[in-house]
C-alpha cells in the first residue's frame, strides 16, 4: 500500500494548539495533584442524533489519526504558552516531551452509529488523553455531520452521480475536510483540487457563467471551451436562454457533447424540456447535470426528472441544517494509579436533564435479525455475550501510541455502502423520525 492510497500527509503541521486552554490547565492541576498519570478511559459519543435523522455516519477517523500522530509542541508553541502564562514552567516542560502513548479503539470510518455509540475509546494516562479532547471532537463533529448529509443525499439520488462543489461556501480548510467526508458518504467527485491532491478524490470542473459573459456571444464561449476541453465537456446553458443555448451547444460540439449543466429555474420542468430537445437534436447520450442550492429533499423531488448528476454545495458543507453532531468526550473509567494492574473504576457525570452519561469502559455490537438486517445497537461494559462477539463494531486504531488502523479512503466509502445496506429500509426515509435502531445497554 503506497502513501497515495492513504492520503498525502507530508508537511502536516502540529495539531497541539487546536485545543481549548482548559485542557492544558487541567493537566497542570493534575500534575500538581499527582493524578495526571492515573490510567484513564475517555469515550466520544453523542447522546442523540440531530433532530429527524435516522442514523449517523462516522467520518473523520483518518484525520483524527493524523491529528494524534502530529500532536506535539514545538519550541515556538512552548514559548507562546510560557510567555502568555497559559500554564506554569513545570507543565511547559512536561508538554515539551508530549507524545500520545496510549491506545485508541473506535468505529471504523464509514460505519453508521446511534445515540450512545462509543465512537472512539481513548485509553492512557489522564493527562495524555485529556489533551486530545478538543481536536478529536472538532474533527469528528464536523466530518460526521457532512458525511451524514452526504449519505442522505446519496440515498435520495438513487444511484445518480453526485458532485461535491461547496468550497466557495465554507472555510478553505473545512472545504477539504468536507469533500473527504462527502466522498465517504457517497459522493463521486469534488470540484476542490486541494481535496483531490490530498485524498485522491476524483475532481471535475469546466466553466462558470463568467466564462460565457467574457465572450462576445454564447457560441464563441462554447466554441472556446470545446476547442480547449473537447466535445465531451459540460456546457453551462442557463446564462441567457436555455433553449437557444442547448441548440447552440449541440451545433458547436455535435451529438458527442458530454453534458449540459442547468443552474437555475424550475429544474424539474427545465430538465424535461432539455432532455426532449437534446434527443430531438440527436444528442441522445448527452447527460444533464443540475445544480442550484440542492439538498436531499430537492434531489428526491427530482427523482422523476431526466437528470444524470447533481452538483451540491452550500447544503452539503453545512450538514444540510445540522453542521455538528453534538458529540462529547467524557471520562468513563479511571484507576487510582498508573499501574496497568490497578482495576479501572467506572466514573460518571451525574447531571440534571439529558446531559447525564454512563460510566465504564464500553464495547459495542450490532445485533442482526434472521435476514441479516440490523435490529439493535447493543452497548455494554462487561463481558461480551458469545452471540455478539463477532458483531462487535469497534476496531483497534492506535496501539501503544502507534497508528495501526489507517486505511485507504476507498475502504471507508465501501464500508458505508455496506453499513447503510444493512439497516432497515426505513433508514432511507427523509421524513423526520426516531433513530432506525434502538440503543440497548447491557
Amino acid at each position: 500500500m503506497n502513501s497515495a492510497d492513504l492520503g498525502r500527509r507530508v508537511g502536516v503541521p502540529s495539531t497541539a494548539l487546536f485545543t481549548d486552554q482548559y485542557e492544558l490547565t487541567m493537566v497542570q492541576a493534575a500534575l500538581k495533584a499527582g493524578t495526571a498519570d492515573r490510567r484513564s478511559v475517555f469515550e466520544a459519543f453523542t447522546r442523540r442524533l440531530p433532530e429527524g435523522r435516522r442514523y449517523g455516519v462516522v467520518a473523520g477517523v483518518g484525520r483524527v489519526l493524523d491529528a494524534v500522530e502530529n500532536f506535539h509542541f514545538d519550541d515556538e508553541m512552548l514559548a507562546f504558552l510560557r510567555d502568555q502564562r497559559v500554564v506554569d514552567a513545570p507543565t511547559v516542560d512536561w508538554l515539551a516531551d508530549y507524545r500520545f502513548s496510549g491506545d485508541i479503539w473506535g468505529y471504523p470510518e464509514g460505519e453508521v452509529y446511534f445515540p450512545g455509540s462509543p465512537l472512539l475509546r481513548v485509553e492512557g494516562s489522564f493527562a495524555e488523553c485529556v489533551l486530545l479532547e478538543t481536536v478529536i471532537l472538532s474533527i469528528l463533529n464536523h466530518d460526521s455531520a457532512i458525511a451524514a448529509a452526504a449519505s442522505r443525499m446519496s440515498a435520495a439520488a438513487g444511484g445518480r452521480r453526485l458532485i461535491e462543489m461547496g468550497a466557495r461556501r465554507t472555510h478553505e480548510l473545512s472545504a477539504v475536510a468536507s469533500a473527504r467526508a462527502a466522498y465517504i458518504g457517497g459522493f463521486h467527485t469534488t470540484s476542490d483540487l486541494a481535496a483531490g491532491f490530498r485524498y485522491n478524490i476524483p475532481t471535475v470542473g469546466t466553466s462558470a457563467h463568467a466564462f460565457t459573459l467574457l465572450h462576445d456571444s454564447e457560441r464563441d464561449a462554447f466554441r472556446a471551451q470545446v476547442d480547449s476541453l473537447g466535445r465531451g465537456t459540460s456546457l453551462l446553458v442557463d446564462t441567457y436562454d436555455v433553449t437557444e443555448a442547448v441548440r447552440t451547444a449541440v451545433e458547436v460540439a455535435g451529438p458527442e457533447l458530454g453534458a449540459v449543466r442547468i443552474d437555475s429555474g424550475d429544474l424539474l420542468l427545465v430538465a424535461h424540456r432539455v432532455r426532449q430537445q437534446l434527443d430531438e437534436l440527436g444528442a441522445t447520450e448527452t447527460k444533464i447535470v443540475v445544480t442550484s442550492d440542492l439538498d436531499e429533499y430537492a434531489i428526491a423531488s427530482l427523482a422523476a426528472a431526466p437528470v444524470d448528476a447533481y452538483g451540491v454545495g452550500t447544503q452539503l458543507v453545512t450538514g444540510s441544517g445540522h453542521p455538528t453532531c453534538s458529540m462529547v468526550y467524557k471520562l468513563v473509567a479511571r484507576a487510582r494509579t498508573a499501574d496497568p494492574a490497578d482495576p479501572l473504576l467506572p466514573v460518571v457525570k451525574k447531571s440534571l436533564g439529558a446531559k447525564s452519561s454512563r460510566g465504564g469502559r464500553k464495547w459495542a455490537a450490532r445485533r442482526l435479525d434472521d435476514a441479516g438486517i440490523a435490529e439493535a445497537e447493543v452497548i455494554g461494559s462487561g463481558e461480551v455475550p458469545p452471540e455478539l462477539v463477532d458483531r462487535q463494531v469497534q476496531v483497534e486504531l492506535v496501539k501503544g501510541g502507534e497508528v495501526v488502523g489507517r486505511e485507504p479512503l476507498e475502504a471507508a466509502r465501501e464500508r458505508h455502502v455496506a453499513a447503510r445496506a444493512g439497516l432497515p429500509m426505513s433508514a432511507m426515509q427523509l421524513s423526520r423520525g426516531e433513530p432506525v435502531l434502538p440503543t440497548e445497554y447491557l
